[in-house]
């Protein structure tokens, strides 16, 4: 009964949310590489207050994003600045987190305040002239966020997090991980290897053994 109750105002909340979406739909047939008309709204929806607020972002994200699970939780205060993202099933993102393109794995944890950028290159740097370009779509990277990923408050990510991470509050994550790791510092720097999920376990002792050992998801790092 509560999901067939979730269910239906989930969909009530995509209607309510359509009208807008409708406007971002045209940008988007207009040119695609344009957002400033989904950003307007992403601020609108993220000033949303209680649950009636989770509903609509999610249901108005639904529609916009390229791919986000009506199981998901988008906190007070977040937005998407891009359209090129997706969040999976069970995905909980906590208030006031910025996240530009990104793909968040299942059964994430976000915390709030967490910054999720396009990647570290979206401006270049002139040798000749020592100033920094404008901002554009074409240096945008959807960076990789791995499934149960739990990344702490106030995280700053950039780049790809492996599968099953912890990373700690406050953490800059400016180079690709490894997965099962805990991670802290700025920059970030290995703490310790989390143990793998049973049912990955089972999985590895019937698989083949790797070439190499960095094939291992859960490799100590030096």
């Amino acid at each position: 009964m509560r999901h067939l109750i979730k269910m239906i105002i989930n969909r009530v909340s995509q209607l309510i949310a359509l009208p807008f979406v409708i406007t971002c739909w045209l940008e988007s047939l207009v040119n695609k590489k344009v957002e400033v008309i989904f950003v307007f709204w992403t601020n609108v929806f993220a000033l949303l207050p209680g649950l009636p607020g989770v509903f609509l972002r999610r249901g108005f994200y639904s529609l916009t994003l390229q791919q986000c699970s009506l199981d998901s939780h988008i906190g007070f205060g977040s937005l998407f600045s891009h359209r090129n993202s997706i969040i999976e099933d069970n995905v909980y993102i906590g208030n006031y987190c910025t996240i530009g393109s990104a793909h968040i794995g299942e059964n994430s944890l976000i915390g709030s305040r967490s910054s999720l950028l396009s990647g570290s290159g979206q401006h270049i740097h002139n040798d000749e002239t020592g100033t920094w370009g404008a901002f554009s779509t074409d240096n945008i990277k959807q960076i990789q966020i791995g499934k149960n990923v739990w990344l702490g408050e106030a995280a700053i990510v950039m780049a790809d997090i492996g599968e099953g991470c912890q990373i700690a509050a406050g953490t800059v994550i400016s180079s690709d991980t490894k997965s099962y790791v805990m991670l802290a510092g700025n920059p970030a720097r290995f703490v310790k290897s989390l143990p793998l999920p049973a049912l990955l376990q089972t999985q590895l002792q019937d698989a083949p053994l790797p070439d190499t050992v960095s094939e291992l998801p859960n490799e100590k790092q030096s």
